[in-house]
């Protein structure tokens, strides 16, 4: 113990905290203050609380709350986010655009394939509708004699209605469609007038015979009806006159 006490003291500096050249008092002894670099707790106290030394050469990493790199990387982030939705919105209205585009297009093929179509239909059925004209007459005629002639000419006859009727269904499919013409009331855009005959069933300027059947093709007029139109009977003139 008194070896430890030598060797302790060896390695202290006496320090006196005191007035100038005052005296010590019986008893006091000198405090001894540990010098630098020796093993003292003091010395090593203040080292211990002293801040570690970064490394050279590695970066220092800012705090996102008080700006730096990451608040760049943000703002440049937000920045790239609003330009893609502009990009978006812009090839969004573009895709409707185009697709406002294809429905015309569409639309317009459309109506230039049924025109096409309706035009072929006509030029069709208008060489046509003579045969049904002179299949009608003949078969209107034959059915006056059909009494009087052999079992043979009324087969024949027979199979001259199924020809007029097949036809007549064939320009029903292609939608060519007769006009109504007896009794309906006279309409030049639909009837062309033939001869005019006074009558007392029908009112004037009422269609009372079809000499020829008009037809038409949806809303396209093919050819108009040929018919007798009634006039006013002699007899109505005169009460209207007088």
């Amino acid at each position: 113990m008194a070896s430890d006490r030598k060797q302790k003291q060896s390695n202290s500096i006496p320090i006196r905290f005191s007035d100038a050249d005052e005296p010590l008092e019986a008893g006091e002894e000198e405090t001894p203050i540990e010098a630098a670099g020796s093993q003292g707790t003091v010395v090593d106290e203040e080292q211990d609380s002293l801040p570690e030394a970064e490394p050279a050469g590695e970066p220092r990493i800012m705090d996102p709350g008080g700006g730096g790199p990451a608040l760049a990387e943000l703002l440049a982030s937000r920045a790239e986010l609003k330009r893609l939705q502009v990009a978006l919105s812009e090839a969004r209205d573009a895709a409707a655009r185009r697709q406002a585009d294809f429905e015309n297009y569409r639309k317009r093929i459309e109506r230039e394939r049924g025109e096409a179509y309706n035009r072929m239909v006509a030029e069709v059925a208008g060489k046509l509708l003579p045969v049904v004209d002179n299949l009608a007459r003949a078969l209107d005629t034959e059915r006056s004699v059909e009494a009087s002639e052999s079992k043979e000419f009324r087969h024949f006859l027979h199979g001259v209605e199924l020809i007029s009727k097949q036809l007549n269904e064939v320009l029903e499919s292609l939608g060519v469609q007769p006009l109504t013409a007896v009794g309906e009331p006279f309409d030049p855009h639909l009837h062309e007038a033939v001869v005019t005959e006074p009558s007392d069933e029908y009112e004037a300027d009422t269609v009372i015979e079809e000499m020829t059947r008009g037809y038409r093709l949806g809303d396209r007029l093919l050819r108009p009806a040929m018919v007798k139109v009634a006039a006013r009977s002699k007899d109505a003139a005169d009460s209207v006159e007088e």
